[in-house]
């Protein structure tokens, strides 16, 4: 098997690095309840997607 010649700089390995790192997640306010959620996902709080109940929440089942 093929191996490196010279060993490869810092500076090499720290752009092959570059988008690694973790980000924080984006969060957007609910417009019904005004808690932050993920976009696209259901309200945790309050159970609305996209203007309407979706989960009941707080309830037994």
């Amino acid at each position: 098997m093929p191996n490196p010649k010279r060993r490869h700089s810092k500076s090499r390995r720290n752009k092959r690095r570059a988008h690694d790192a973790l980000r924080a997640p984006n969060l957007s306010l609910c417009p019904n309840c005004q808690e932050p959620r993920l976009p696209h996902r259901v309200c945790l709080k309050c159970g609305y997607y996209k203007g309407r109940v979706v989960l009941r929440v707080g309830q037994e089942f």
